[in-house]
């Protein structure tokens, strides 16, 4: 499927997702969403999509410790782009989603939607787990319907994601960087991810 066919495709699921139109929301927050200290050392990217079962694992099981043990602590800046695997509708769902909850919930809803990842892949109910991950992220269910109906919101969201995902040469999720070199392409271990901060750290001296 071609892009233009596939951005169609996704509009289309998202606006059965949606069942109507809501109320118009704020503008959906910009750039990278990131946590921790800027001027941390040790700068970290992970590539990932709401879509992605060993990605919401490594959310889920892995990334609170990591969090608490180093981005809590000033120890590295971690920063989530975007990337939309299949079923690519979920994906820019849920980034909308969090994108319309604005910068200060945007992790939460994320988190949420992560949370609800298993049950959603049990029942099949994408919509219920993003509205719940929607209102733990302070929305409506109008404002989350409003959200995932803008078009011209989603056109930004797939042109921001393939461009990205093409410069870092991402072919899979999750994949992580580290002070931007490419450290791993699969969900990575609290031992593995202790090791590649202890290099970027040593390699920033």
């Amino acid at each position: 499927m071609n892009a233009p066919s596939r951005r169609i495709a996704i509009a289309a699921v998202l606006a059965a997702m949606a069942f109507a139109t809501g109320p118009a929301v704020g503008a959906p927050a910009v750039g990278d969403m990131s946590l921790g200290d800027p001027k941390a050392k040790v700068k970290m990217v992970e590539y990932a999509s709401l879509s992605c079962v060993h990605c919401a694992a490594f959310n889920n099981e892995v990334l609170p410790a990591f969090k608490k043990k180093y981005v809590d602590t000033g120890k590295v800046h971690y920063t989530l782009r975007e990337v939309l695997t299949d079923p690519a509708p979920v994906a820019a769902a849920g980034f909308m989603t969090a994108r319309c909850a604005g910068k200060a919930n945007y992790f939460k809803v994320v988190d949420a939607a992560f949370g609800g990842f298993d049950e959603m892949a049990r029942t099949g109910d994408a919509r219920g787990n993003l509205l719940a991950a929607a209102k733990a992220g302070g929305m409506t269910e109008e404002q989350f319907v409003a959200c995932i109906s803008d078009g011209t919101a989603l056109q930004a969201l797939q042109t921001r994601t393939e461009k990205a995902a093409q410069e870092a040469g991402i072919s899979g999720t999750p994949t992580f960087f580290f002070n931007g070199k490419k450290v791993s392409d699969h969900a990575m271990t609290a031992a593995e991810l202790d090791a590649a901060v202890a290099a970027a750290a040593k390699a920033s001296k």
